[in-house]
């Protein structure tokens, strides 16, 4: 997998994507009629609505240089629960002026016209501040629906200490980690070199992508699903095999046996991304020294695909277009709004941005105090960052995919988890009235 030879395929790929979505858009109800000569002149105050660290921080110090754009920010619950409120507040016409949105559900809101079209605001800002593969995540159909804000290509969060105890390199291949897997239940019958967490929807799309999977495309004006695709189904029946041979932990990511594990130590590793390091230093303090960072491991070829990111979207019928876009390009490319929303926050936060340019500036805010060992996140992320493997594209109905995919896997194994998500995508890309490819 050459990454630089792809480049003028992954720029053709997207475009074909791009246009189908734009078509689906005009369809579903989200053409270019926003309205935006009648965009409210300033003084304005926005509503902005999002669940990260540092959101409030981001507003004040808007707030504070700006003198006809104020902004009231307002803390909702990520996740199906929130995506459902912000759907709601649309639907019923009194939605925020601004709000985040991950990357893999932009293309669902946009597709669904819930979105204004703001390139004409910061279409050529986006094209200057963030790379290609950044770009892609929220510029479809040739418009740019939303300012990406972080990159969150995968990482390897591992035990020092128990890596060391083991005899065990950090695995730079996937069969390196399976060896090492081995080696460190071998060492001791009560640890486990990771887990694998069935109930985190990120994580399997996230290894896929990094394996050259890809789970939507386009053919003609006809979506192409391939959630059970090759790349796919190598990934699914390598970690099976894991779960299978009692190699990894299987407790929930998000539940207290995981946690119990991380910090009993018989979780040995995990796969993360930038944001997690904070997160890590927050949770388990007492274990500052212990952990270490490395790049993911890969199969055989640097590479890696992201793990979720976030950007800051206009909810369709805002009177303040314009104003909303000129506060999502300001809190995603100005060192100002990275400082605020990094610093000042009860828990550290180690987001990188997705705009090359400030990384350093979040490097500077951020202090680990020793707790990685001298492994510096931001220098292991940002070099990660340019390994994103090209052509990844997000599809129209990823809700309905993370929530098959889950159950399934859940019941059964990883394999049954990508044949209930083909089958739960290509009946909800049928049920929405959008063309599928046979």
């Amino acid at each position: 997998m050459k990454l630089t030879s792809r480049t003028s395929r992954s720029a053709l790929a997207a475009a074909a994507v791009s246009l189908s979505l734009a078509m689906f858009a005009t369809a579903c109800g989200g053409d270019d009629g926003s309205d935006k000569a009648g965009t409210a002149t300033k003084p304005v105050t926005l509503t902005y609505w999002g669940w990260s660290l540092g959101a409030q921080q981001v507003a004040d110090e808007f707030n504070k240089t700006h003198k006809d754009i104020k902004v009231k920010f307002s803390a909702i619950t990520g996740g199906p629960d929130g995506y459902a409120k912000i759907t709601n507040a649309i639907k019923a016409g009194n939605a925020p002026d601004v709000v985040g949105i991950e990357y893999p559900q932009l293309p669902e809101f946009a597709s669904q016209g819930m979105l204004e079209d703001i390139s004409s605001e910061v279409g050529d800002t986006v094209k200057a501040k963030f790379s290609q593969s950044i770009q892609d995540r929220v510029t479809l159909g040739g418009k740019t629906w939303a300012v990406p804000y972080d990159a969150t290509p995968n990482l390897l969060y591992y035990r020092k200490d128990i890596f060391k105890k083991a005899g065990v390199a950090v695995p730079t291949t996937w069969d390196e980690y399976k060896a090492a897997a081995k080696k460190i239940k071998k060492a001791n019958k009560n640890v486990r070199i990771g887990d694998w967490a069935n109930d985190d929807p990120a994580l399997l799309p996230a290894l896929a992508w990094q394996a050259g999977a890809k789970w939507y495309g386009t053919e003609g004006n006809a979506w192409k699903v391939g959630i059970n695709d090759a790349a796919s189904k190598k990934v699914a029946d390598y970690w099976q095999g894991l779960v299978d041979d009692d190699l990894v932990a299987t407790a929930g990511f998000t539940s207290p046996e995981f946690t119990k594990a991380r910090n009993d130590g018989t979780v040995a590793s995990y796969i993360g991304a930038s944001w997690s390091a904070g997160g890590q230093m927050t949770a388990f303090p007492k274990q500052s020294g212990k952990w270490g960072i490395a790049p993911l491991p890969n199969w055989g070829t640097a590479a890696t695909g992201m793990y979720g990111g976030t950007s800051y979207a206009v909810p369709k019928g805002t009177k303040h277009v314009e104003a909303a876009a000129e506060f999502a390009a300001w809190a995603a490319t100005t060192p100002a709004a990275v400082k605020a929303r990094l610093s000042k926050l009860e828990a550290p936060s180690s987001a990188l941005p997705a705009n090359a340019e400030l990384r350093e500036v979040a490097a500077g805010v951020f202090d680990d105090q020793g707790y990685f060992g001298g492994d510096d996140v931001y220098k292991i992320a940002g070099a990660a960052a340019n390994t994103i493997v090209p052509d990844w594209t997000w599809g129209p109905v990823q809700t309905a995919t993370n929530t098959a995919i889950t159950d399934a896997s859940s019941k059964g194994t990883v394999a049954d988890g990508l044949k209930a998500g083909q089958s739960a995508a290509e009946k909800a890309i049928k049920d929405r009235g959008l063309n599928l490819a046979q």
